[in-house]
């Protein structure tokens, strides 16, 4: 039972103690965790930070810790011209405007048992008695028999890892609604699915990040540092901030945008909190997944359910 003063999602945390916060979808995820980082270390929580990367790791002179696991810290290097390192220009940014050595374990993109290993042993390495998942957007949300699905692969494997893993409490928090649109991804299927976990009691409520809060001026900090320094820059950050900020319609923060039409809107700074284990019951492809090893399995695992569909639910604009 939850009173109205009470965000269901923190009254969750009250008892835990060692977190790890994890992207679920790869790249920039992870920056949309800063001001949950920043308000469970206010709480008094041990919080440790996890991506699933994009970067080349074996790139990179990141020290490997497990098998298809390394530890990010500031200063690293990679030996491709890209720069594509979101992990390492946030452990800069940590040193660099906070003086605190905040090191990311990050992850290659394999199959869900590949992944739920690399988890159970940071789990195992630092005592962890919660995971927090942190999607850049909501494609999290979509159950597998949506038109239009996003990047799927990334957050499926995330989300039926974390689940197969034993610790006991387990979150899935999306930040971004509307900034999918560019993914083709229905906002009408993500709050229907919504509802369904408000049925099954596996919604935790929902919360506004506003530009007055101190934890939310971090994720701005971090979000404008790494633009400066990389030149592929975060679509879903740039846009979660801008809102933030009270920009409202088609507006471009970074160019990578131009030539579509964005809604920037109000709803895209609000934090949606769900059970791990309810969202993962309804995934529907779960045994199409659920005992893949690489990245080929994995994507064949959703090739192979969505060949055998028979009914899509097709896209649908929100009625209002």
């Amino acid at each position: 039972m939850y009173k109205l003063a009470e965000i269901p999602f923190f009254k969750k945390l009250e008892n835990s103690e060692k977190i790890l916060l994890a992207g679920t979808g790869g790249g920039f995820d992870i920056f949309c965790g800063i001001p949950l980082y920043f308000a469970l270390r206010n709480m008094g929580k041990e919080v440790h930070l996890a991506n699933l990367s994009f970067t080349y790791l074996h790139m990179t002179n990141s020290e490997q810790i497990f098998e298809n696991c390394r530890l990010v810290k500031a200063g690293d290097e990679e030996t491709l011209e890209n720069d594509y390192f979101p992990e390492r220009h946030l452990a800069d940014w940590f040193l660099a405007e906070h003086n605190e050595k905040v090191n990311i374990y990050a992850f290659e993109l394999s199959g869900v048992r590949t992944i739920t290993k690399i988890y159970e042993a940071i789990v195992e390495r630092h005592q962890i008695d919660t995971i927090i998942l942190i999607d850049g957007g909501t494609d999290s949300l979509m159950f597998g028999d949506e038109e239009g699905l996003g990047t799927p692969l990334e957050d499926s494997c995330s989300l039926v890892a974390v689940e197969k893993t034993t610790v006991e409490n387990k979150f899935l928090v999306c930040l971004g609604f509307g900034v999918d649109r560019f993914h083709g991804v229905s906002h009408y299927r993500f709050l229907e699915n919504t509802a369904k976990l408000i049925n099954e009691q596996g919604f935790l409520g929902s919360f506004h990040l506003l530009n007055q809060m101190p934890e939310v001026q971090k994720y701005v900090s971090a979000v404008a540092y790494v633009n400066q320094r990389m030149e592929k820059q975060s679509i879903v950050s740039n846009s979660i901030i801008s809102a933030i900020e009270g920009i409202f319609g088609d507006f471009h923060r970074t160019s990578h945008t131009q030539g579509s039409e964005l809604w920037i809107n109000p709803l895209m700074s609000i934090y949606w909190c769900y059970e791990v284990k309810n969202v993962v019951q309804n995934i529907k492809y779960y045994h199409f997944i659920s005992k893949t090893e690489t990245l080929g399995q994995l994507s064949m695992g959703l090739y192979n359910y969505r060949q055998q569909l028979t009914e899509i639910r097709e896209m649908k604009k929100i009625p209002v």
